[in-house]
């Protein structure tokens, strides 16, 4: 058995123990020893992060190889189109390679917790949110594909990641789960039959 901590990171807070710049970390939220987390969430982004005491369940839940879904509410600005939803779901051309397909789709807007501080309004200019899963782990990707749809994100809120999700915790808030580690099926070298000299 592994243990997982499923914590709602808040706005602008490191994913990791420590910083050298004074920016609010992990610690200051809570002490899990031996912990690491298991992928990253942006210092500007909002929502679950995972962490575990389990190396390779680490691997299994960071890896992109593996593609756990990972769901996001996306505010973004001006009203997202049909056309920017379907490019969303076919994969968007990006400086480093198309994405894969995603699930996009739009949505109202959230009943969530407020941001501090809050995203600054444009009464000129309009926002919308979409729902938003994807399968891989490039460098601030949900924010380049709206970007590249014509439509900046404003706030970023990650809600899931596979079977995992928020509910019930608010910015800050962590609950701490256990989780059956299957173990390797890789099937072992057989070992070559010992010599014994005579």
């Amino acid at each position: 058995m592994a243990k997982v901590i499923l914590f709602n990171k808040p706005f602008r807070v490191l994913s990791q123990f420590s910083d050298t710049e004074g920016r609010e970390t992990l610690a200051d939220y809570l002490s899990a020893p031996g912990y690491r987390a298991a992928g990253r969430l942006d210092y500007d982004s909002e929502g679950l992060l995972l962490l575990t005491d389990n190396g390779s369940l680490q691997q299994q839940i960071a890896n992109p190889k593996h593609k756990q879904w990972k769901t996001y509410l996306v505010q973004v600005e001006g009203e997202i189109s049909d056309d920017a939803l379907t490019a969303l779901s076919e994969g968007v051309a990006l400086k480093d390679g198309s994405s894969l397909p995603a699930r996009a789709r739009r949505i109202i807007s959230p009943d969530i917790w407020p941001r501090h501080p809050p995203v600054r309004e444009r009464k000129s200019v309009p926002d919308s949110w979409l729902e938003l899963a994807i399968r891989e782990g490039r460098n601030r990707q949900v924010r380049r594909m709206t970007a590249a749809m014509g439509f900046p994100t404003l706030r970023l809120i990650r809600r899931q990641i596979g079977d995992w999700d928020l509910a019930g915790l608010a910015p800050g808030e962590f609950r701490t789960i256990d989780v059956h580690v299957a173990q390797s099926t890789k099937p072992r070298r057989p070992r070559p039959p010992s010599r014994r000299r005579r």
